[in-house]
């Protein structure tokens, strides 16, 4: 097997341990480039440090609205932690309890106060942020943006800060300072990061992390499946996975969160989530979750290697010694499969579907965090959001200390990506690198270290299972508006052909034809419908441009996530998930078409 272009980096690299914070321009990225083996072109610095952006309306201004005044106080420091005592019908003893005491930082939400039994409403989340927008700290403009509606009505909402004048997505990107996107609960029974999410944006509008404003812009979706928090399960109320919809965007939970990045092109993007305590893992392993927090950036195919580098050097390291020096322990993120016969861990998805992955191919840095929190309750839930918080506040800190590089990186990974049309190989699907790992848990009943060597999927490199020569863009049929649709959504350039005319181009030739569901490395994914499971031959051929057809060119920064969209023989394309109705309605182009086109607005 072939490896991708994702570099494997090794979990330490003392050369290369920490970056220095004074490292400016140029400098900065090519400091990077002495922490691998892979030889990396020159760095060019950009001619201009702005990106090209897609128009966006500005959001209407918040209705004054009747809500309860919101508590607002800072962090807090109590007294010594508690002992950690296990609640009745918790899921382990006191022992393994022991293991996790409360820190010295008491938290305070509405859904973390003294004797709640539940977390957050979506009511209480939607006053805190319009309270946070009414009263910002001086010189911080705060505003609530309406993305739209859940599948039952619920209001989708971001907090945005910044010291813009104006929150529309032009003016943010205008500023030149970096955005970051924390996103959470995008499954709804996994609460912290949402409590965590509304506390760093009251220290955002009005405390402590205020003064980060100097140098970046900030975006907070703290409840991004209201339907699934409020009936505390995992999909969206109609029980779609939307963690796996952020490429095929069928929920308009993940629709919101498209257009939202795609309007104010975040630089950095958090998505913060809880993994599975008990359940299967003692099942299989005879043994518990251990780490505070598992942490990922996005591994999947096609991805720059610079920005692979700049997640691991610049952001995810620096996260996991701010989480050590406040005694919380850290792993990559894994996972396994519902099937409990089956005991490979696998270091989550590689494939083009979840946000961690589907950032990073709109060439962000994507960390994805998880803190232990399913199917424990509220147990531990002020050490679950502190683990949150330092890790939200080591991602804005990593941004704003390096606020002028990223921009500068972000510059020259999209023009990297754009000029890889026409040449080179694409690699069409990639999977994990089978290794052996040896994974602490706990005892159960002692709750003392366990360490369990166990089957693992790397993503650390990623073994190449099909590719094939990068064309310049892809032609689709008139009738491929709803393909068409969501590559807008996702910030796709797509052009509409003016002229009838042909292109030198390869068709899809279909040679073997199934159907299956989509599966992840946790088995079938929710909601999944049959997907067309198709092989394919290519075939050269000039290729009919019909007037009102369209054209998508690779010749832009989003080209590698038009790939994963349009190279119909993998699960999560678009004619497998019958976007595309036909394998017909898409081909190759080879050549860089000659004749009239235009810009879709």
């Amino acid at each position: 097997m072939v490896s991708s272009n994702s570099p494997r980096l090794p979990r330490a690299t003392p050369a290369c341990a920490t970056l220095s914070l004074k490292l400016v321009s140029a400098a900065a990225v090519l400091a990077l480039v002495a922490c691998g083996s892979t030889p990396l072109p020159p760095w060019q610095p950009p001619a201009t440090p702005a990106v090209a952006s897609r128009p966006a309306a500005a959001p209407a201004k918040p209705a004054a609205a009747s809500v309860d005044p919101v508590v607002i106080q800072p962090v807090t420091r109590s007294g010594d932690a508690p002992e950690a005592l296990p609640p009745d019908g918790a899921p382990y003893g006191a022992a393994v309890a022991a293991r996790f005491p409360d820190p010295s930082i008491a938290y305070s939400t509405p859904g973390l106060q003294t004797g709640r039994t539940s977390f957050s409403s979506n009511t209480e989340v939607s006053a805190w942020l319009e309270q946070l927008s009414n009263h910002p700290s001086r010189g911080v403009h705060a505003s609530v943006l309406r993305l739209g509606h859940s599948q039952q009505g619920k209001p989708l909402e971001a907090l945005l800060l910044t010291r813009a004048s104006s929150p529309d997505g032009p003016t943010i990107i205008a500023t030149g300072r970096p955005t970051v996107l924390i996103v959470a609960q995008q499954h709804g029974n996994e609460p912290a990061g949402s409590e965590a999410a509304l506390v760093v944006a009251r220290e955002l509008a009005q405390g402590l992390l205020e003064p980060l404003l100097d140098k970046i812009n900030v975006l907070i979706v703290p409840r991004a499946n209201p339907d699934g928090a409020a009936t505390d399960q995992r999909a969206t109320a109609n029980g779609i996975d939307m963690n796996r919809d952020h490429l095929l965007l069928n929920s308009p939970e993940a629709r919101a969160l498209a257009t939202l990045t795609r309007d104010y092109q975040p630089t950095v993007v958090m998505d913060a989530h809880e993994y599975t305590v008990v359940g299967r893992y003692l099942q299989k392993f005879g043994a518990i979750q251990k780490f505070d927090a598992l942490l990922q950036y996005a591994m999947t195919a096609n991805l720059p290697e610079f920005l692979t580098r700049a997640s691991e050097e610049w952001y995810r390291r620096p996260a996991v010694a701010a989480l050590k020096v406040q005694n919380l322990s850290s792993e990559w993120y894994y996972t396994t499969s519902t099937d409990i016969d089956d005991h490979v861990v696998s270091m989550g998805g590689t494939q083009p579907d979840t946000g961690r992955n589907v950032n990073g191919l709109k060439n962000t840095v994507s960390m994805l965090l998880e803190t232990r929190g399913v199917g424990i309750g509220r147990m531990h839930i002020q050490r679950r959001v502190h683990t949150q918080v330092t890790a939200m506040v080591s991602m804005l800190q990593s941004t704003a200390a390096r606020a002028e590089q990223m921009g500068q990186l972000r510059s020259f990974i999209d023009r990297e990506v754009s000029s890889q049309a026409c040449r080179s190989q694409a690699v069409v699907e990639a999977g994990p690198t089978s290794a052996q790992y040896d994974l602490t848990m706990l005892n159960p009943s002692t709750g003392a270290d366990k360490t369990i060597s166990v089957d693992w999927n790397s993503a650390l490199e990623l073994q190449t299972l099909k590719a094939r020569p990068r064309p310049c863009g892809y032609w689709l049929s008139a009738a491929a508006t709803a393909a068409v649709d969501r590559l807008q959504l996702l910030g796709v350039q797509v052009m509409r052909v003016v002229d009838a005319g042909s292109v030198r181009g390869e068709l899809y030739r279909a040679t073997g034809h199934s159907t299956g569901a989509r599966q992840d490395v946790r088995g079938s994914i929710a909601d999944a419908q049959p997907v067309n499971r198709v092989e394919v031959e290519l075939v050269r051929s000039l290729v009919d441009t019909p007037q009102g057809s369209y054209y998508v060119p690779l010749g832009q920064p989003l080209g590698n996530l038009v790939l994963a969209a349009l190279e119909p023989d993998t699960q999560n394309s678009y004619f497998a998930n019958h976007i595309l109705a036909n394998l017909s309605d898409t081909a190759r182009v080879m050549a860089e078409p000659t004749g009239a086109l235009e810009k879709l607005p």
